[in-house]
């Protein structure tokens, strides 16, 4: 255990000085909608090892609580539709597991300091208990707690780190492919607004779906 702490300890550190890196060049106060080509152009300049960067990129948004839809939409800009749904749902595995774990292990004094006076959260532990990985996959679904602070708090409940992976992978590659959709749209459409159009629609569809969710899981609803 205490070797898995220093491991996840001595991780943490190295995002620390990504992030101090990446504030530096003033990427992290450029991460906005209006800013995803001019990020896409600097992840792009990397090459091969782009995809890499990218990740690390998602990493340090998931882990230092920085906007996340634009980092979704600009995999779309950078790998397309396709490639881009892969990267980053890849990317967000990571992050949400990096930050379930630091939680769990590392600064779990520091999270319940941010949750305990959240009542969401506390219904979300409860619920945790009685209902298990179900509850996750509607927190993952259903955006009622905020995506960032909602990966720290399952870390400080009973789920196990596997089915936590699991589940998140599986449920938030919806929302995942609507944003890299969006991002891929234009990217695909190569200037032909008959291919970017439909690509926007394929998007629109999507997230009309994904809106539909909450009504077939209704009766969790009524306990957050």
């Amino acid at each position: 255990m205490r070797n898995s702490i220093i491991k996840i300890a001595v991780a943490v550190s190295i995002f620390a000085i990504v992030y101090l890196v990446l504030r530096h060049y003033g990427i992290t106060d450029d991460i906005r909608l209006e800013n995803v080509p001019k990020i896409k152009t600097w992840v792009a300049s990397f090459g091969r090892i782009a995809p890499l960067v990218y990740i690390g990129l998602y990493l340090v948004s998931t882990v230092f609580f920085l906007p996340g839809s634009p980092v979704t939409i600009l995999a779309g800009f950078i790998f397309g539709p396709v490639w881009g749904v892969f990267y980053a749902s890849i990317a967000s595995i990571i992050s949400v597991s990096v930050a379930f774990l630091i939680a769990r292990y590392v600064a779990r004094d520091l999270v319940e300091g941010w949750v305990k006076d959240n009542a969401q959260f506390r219904k979300i532990d409860e619920q945790v208990e009685e209902q298990g990985w179900r509850i996750l996959m509607f927190t993952r679904l259903v955006p009622i707690f905020p995506f960032n602070l909602q990966n720290y708090a399952y870390g400080l409940t009973s789920i196990r780190f596997s089915t936590f992976v699991l589940v998140s992978a599986i449920f938030m590659l919806p929302g995942t492919a609507v944003f890299v959709q969006f991002g891929g749209a234009f990217v695909s459409g190569e200037g032909n607004i008959g291919k970017t159009l439909l690509y926007l629609g394929i998007a629109g569809v999507l997230m009309l779906l994904l809106s539909l969710i909450p009504r077939f899981l209704r009766k969790y609803q009524t306990k957050l």
